[in-house]
């Protein structure tokens, strides 16, 4: 799943997903992940028992939805100046969770705590200080492209709502110095290990932070106040 939806939701997922409400494009694209090599418009055709012609319309929108690519067949050339179009999956994983959940983000940051673990640093103490270079190098991006100069609280804010937002943080401004977060996207692992999980929230978002240059904003851990038990304001 990106993070480019301005809303926390993943549009082409959406899209991709909905690519798939049709029972001959359903068909097709079992048939293709099943034959595990590119397929051919007309094995395509003969598996879901249409023509070649309709089976192209189908196999042309699941390329648009983002399900299979294209390519030419390899080989001698079948007609003068063409070779056959062959359709075959797309590597990316294709999940719709909502709320939005981003737990691949979560496995990232444990899995190269555990390759990273310095000498005589904890497991936990791994787990934030890869959470808060990550969060770092996200506030750099950002500032690299929306280019906000020197930030006030409320636009430090606003800045951060848009990453909140593709993260799938939902978050709200209750107030204009602050920013409470209405949804976990590291749900239910959160509510297994809450002093881990939250930390490593608070950690990335204070990261993201200084890489944004939001010196006068700060992440605290705020529980109860919202779904997420981090929020974002004034600094003390």
């Amino acid at each position: 799943m990106t993070v480019s939806d301005p809303d926390g939701l993943d549009a082409p997922s959406i899209a991709a997903v909905a690519a798939l409400d049709d029972d001959l494009r359903r068909g097709m694209y079992a048939f293709a992940r099943g034959a595990r090599r590119p397929v051919t418009r007309d094995e395509a055709a003969a598996a879901v028992g249409i023509s070649r012609k309709l089976a192209a319309f189908h196999l042309d929108k699941l390329v648009a939805a983002g399900l299979l690519k294209f390519g030419f067949a390899a080989g001698p050339v079948v007609k003068v100046g063409r070779k056959p179009k062959v359709y075959e999956p797309v590597d990316e994983a294709i999940q719709v969770q909502l709320p939005a959940r981003r737990h691949e983000i979560l496995a990232a940051i444990l899995a190269e705590a555990v390759l990273a673990e310095g000498t005589g640093e904890t497991a936990r103490d791994a787990v934030l200080r890869v959470a808060g270079e990550r969060g770092f190098a996200a506030g750099e991006e950002e500032r690299a492209r929306t280019r906000p100069g020197r930030l006030g609280v409320e636009r430090a804010l606003t800045v951060a709502e848009g990453m909140l937002r593709r993260y799938g943080f939902e978050p709200s401004r209750d107030a204009t110095t602050c920013v409470r977060l209405r949804n976990c996207p590291f749900h239910p692992l959160a509510a297994e290990a809450p002093e881990l999980v939250c930390g490593l929230n608070q950690a990335f978002l204070a990261g993201f932070l200084t890489g944004v240059r939001a010196g006068n904003v700060e992440a605290v851990l705020a529980p109860g106040a919202a779904e997420c038990c981090v929020e974002l304001r004034q600094a003390r």
